[in-house]
């Protein structure tokens, strides 16, 4: 009993887990003439392996064949055979799975509705002959559509610049085969293609093989000529840069072969010349008078209207009639208004230029309207310069021009900067403006950050044009950190560091304390000057102090008694050769005094040494010294006492043996003899001449003072 309840509870359990086939629905049959009769349905997928039979049967309801699908493939049906025109057929679809089965509804179909034809064939465009604007379609008819039915056609075309398609219907007439495109652009290629459908079905045939024609071409159209003015010379004459193309909104109707362009002066047509050229552009080199332009274009079927324009003379002032022009973004374009206080004015010509010094100028001639429209440029953050001039009838007004970017970024690069003129307190900063290329948009002003070592940081923010700037109030002999910023719209960038240090005295203070001392200098040599000038002697006596003469000085004279005279102010001859130095004594009066003693050290505490050669020079009147020897007797010689005999190396006054060195007899303290003659080139000594006397150690020639041995000794002092 158990073993059935197990062996039947599969079985009730199915039919709830079972999933069957989905119903076919949406069939949909076609007839390709002559190749296949097909039919479809949805869905085309299903959870499980499916197994679809399609059967068809004859309108009297016998089964000619079926077809077989499956899920893994597309959920379509053909069959080959056995397909004859005209027919009906009805369809029916069967799905099974593993879980069971699901049949569609019967669907009937007339082969005549659903007949599918071939496209057309053997497709041809041509123009024809002396009809403008015209090209002329033929064909061949489809091969795979039956000759009994008629066809109705469908002709698409478009120019070859254009993406739009026009399309043209017309029924097949008197089995012809042709068809006439009218209403085109003269000298215009155009692309035409071709599909057809049988009269009684719904199923229009693929398109045909896509053929190119062109149009005859007319006579040119007008152009637009615009001109570029070049700076005058100094002969008066300048470069004029005649531009023309095509007018706006005009279609290519021609092959062009070239210009004709004739220009004379405006009072002189007599001169007018003419230059042919095949360029779209002529360099003019013009007088300073105004000139009229005029640009004909011409093919072979003759020549177009004549496009005119007046360049005006160097000292013409042009019009101004422009009173704002106004820029905005729409999308991607670019709108350009422009109000004028000139109602008359109609025609007017934009020109668009890449601020760059190497872009080319673009222009454009609008007439009937006050705005302009280009397309987003493909370098969005240049900077592009827009120029509106009117133009009143033959004369072109004033313009007015302003700079534009399609979008704006922070710039690429900052500002180099540097500073100049450091002083104490203030500094001057200078910077370079950032490159066109590097911009990135409109600079709207420079900021100036500067910080001091350690200390608060401080910003200034000056103008777009402005390159220049100074900065005050800084510390005295501070180092600071200083950068320049450039901004757009859309952010900035900053540039170079510099640093700097400002100083510790300025210039100006220097010259101060320097005039300030050089002024007191001159007041205290201005006091001394009118000091000296009321007291003359007492000046002179401090700069120029009198030293005594030690020849005429009362210390040769002594309290003795045997002193009985003074010095004479000269004993001996004042010529002394440069050569030789020599010294030639003279003799010396007999009453000179036997012996001289001077007190040296006595005379030293009254007369300093640099005033000893000064005062020798104005007592002796700028004469050369002398040597002076005492009329008695030579000075003692080294290791003997003043009062000893003398020896025989002494020599008395007197004249010179033939010996040179001996002594001569019967001298005694009255008499004397002359110094020996000098040796060489040096200055005469006198014999046995010991150290250098300490008190005439600057002169060029030694005095000597020599002491008397007949001077008791109470009365000598030591030399």
């Amino acid at each position: 009993m158990w073993a059935w309840a197990l062996w039947l509870l599969p079985l009730l359990c199915r039919p709830t887990g079972a999933a069957l086939p989905a119903k076919p629905e949406n069939i949909s049959c076609v007839y390709y003439y002559r190749r296949n009769f097909t039919c479809t349905w949805s869905p085309e997928r299903g959870d499980n392996h499916t197994w679809y039979q399609v059967t068809r049967n004859r309108t009297l309801g016998k089964v000619i064949d079926s077809c077989n699908s499956t899920s893994e493939g597309p959920a379509s049906c053909s069959f080959f055979h056995l397909v004859s025109y005209p027919e009906t057929y009805t369809i029916r679809v069967q799905a099974q799975n593993a879980d069971g089965t699901a049949e569609s509804d019967v669907t009937v179909w007339d082969l005549g509705e659903t007949l599918k034809v071939g496209p057309p064939v053997n497709l041809s465009v041509q123009p024809v002959p002396g009809v403008k604007r015209m090209l002329c379609v033929q064909w061949v008819r489809p091969t795979l559509a039956p000759l009994s039915v008629g066809l109705n056609y469908t002709l698409r075309f478009r120019a070859n610049e254009s993406d739009l398609w026009t399309e043209v219907s017309f029924e097949e007439v008197d089995g012809g085969h042709g068809y006439n495109l009218t209403g085109l652009r003269a000298f215009t290629r155009y692309i035409v293609a071709l599909r057809c459908v049988a009269s009684e079905s719904r199923f229009w045939s693929g398109w045909s093989q896509e053929v190119t024609g062109t149009t005859e071409e007319e006579a040119p159209f007008g152009l637009d000529v615009w001109r570029v003015l070049g700076p005058a010379q100094a002969d008066g004459r300048r470069l004029v840069d005649l531009q023309w193309k095509k007018a706006r909104g005009t279609p290519l109707l021609e092959r062009t072969l070239g210009y004709l362009v004739r220009y004379f002066p405006e009072n002189g047509a007599h001169l007018a010349r003419t230059n042919d050229t095949t360029d779209q552009h002529l360099g003019l080199h013009l007088g300073r008078e105004a000139y009229r332009v005029s640009v004909v274009s011409y093919n072979s079927l003759g020549q177009g209207p004549a496009a005119t324009l007046r360049v005006p003379a160097v000292a013409e002032k042009p019009v101004p009639c422009i009173e704002a022009v106004q820029t905005h973004l729409a999308g991607d374009q670019l709108v350009v208004t422009w109000e004028s206080s000139a109602p008359d004015v109609d025609t007017w010509a934009v020109e668009w230029l890449p601020d760059l010094e190497s872009a080319a100028l673009r222009w454009e001639l609008v007439s009937g309207a006050r705005n302009w429209t280009v397309q987003r440029a493909r370098l969005p953050f240049w900077c592009y310069n827009i120029s509106v001039h009117p133009l009143l009838r033959d004369r072109v007004g004033e313009p007015y021009s302003t700079q534009v970017h399609f979008e704006q970024d922070a710039p690429s690069a900052g500002p180099v900067a540097k500073v100049e003129n450091i002083g104490v307190k203030t500094v001057t900063v200078t910077w370079k403006e950032v490159p066109k290329s590097q911009r990135n948009g409109l600079i709207r002003n420079y900021t100036i950050f500067y910080q001091a070592e350690n200390g608060q940081g401080f910003s200034r923010t000056v103008e777009p044009g402005t390159l220049r700037y100074g900065l005050g109030s800084l510390a005295r002999g501070t180092p600071y950190t200083l950068r320049v910023m450039a901004s757009t719209r859309a952010g900035g960038t900053n540039g170079t560091r510099v640093n700097f240090r400002t100083l510790s005295v300025s210039v100006l203070e220097v010259c101060l304390i320097t005039t300030l001392a050089g002024g007191g200098l001159l007041i205290l040599t201005v006091l001394a000057v009118v000091y000296g000038f009321r007291r003359p002697n007492k000046l002179k006596r401090l700069c120029w102090p009198q030293v005594p003469n030690p020849a005429q000085s009362s210390l040769a004279t002594w309290r003795w008694d045997g002193l009985q005279t003074k010095l004479p102010q000269k004993l001996f001859d004042d010529s002394v050769t440069a050569e030789g130095r020599a010294l030639k004594p003279r003799p010396a009066p007999s009453d000179l005094i036997d012996k001289l003693v001077v007190n040296f050290g006595s005379f030293l505490e009254e007369v300093s040494s640099e005033e000893s050669g000064k005062g020798r020079e104005n007592i002796l009147g700028g004469e050369n010294n002398e040597y002076v020897t005492c009329p008695a007797r030579p000075p003692c010689p080294p290791g003997r006492s003043p009062g000893g005999p003398p020896t025989a190396a002494e020599a008395a006054p007197g004249k010179p043996q033939p010996g040179g060195s001996g002594r001569q007899a019967g001298t005694g303290p009255g008499d004397s003899q002359p110094l020996p003659p000098a040796q060489g080139a040096g200055p005469a000594r006198v014999p046995g001449e010991g150290v250098p006397n300490p008190y005439l150690k600057n002169s060029v020639t030694t005095r000597e003072f020599l002491v008397s041995e007949t001077l008791p000794d109470h009365g000598r002092r030591e030399t």
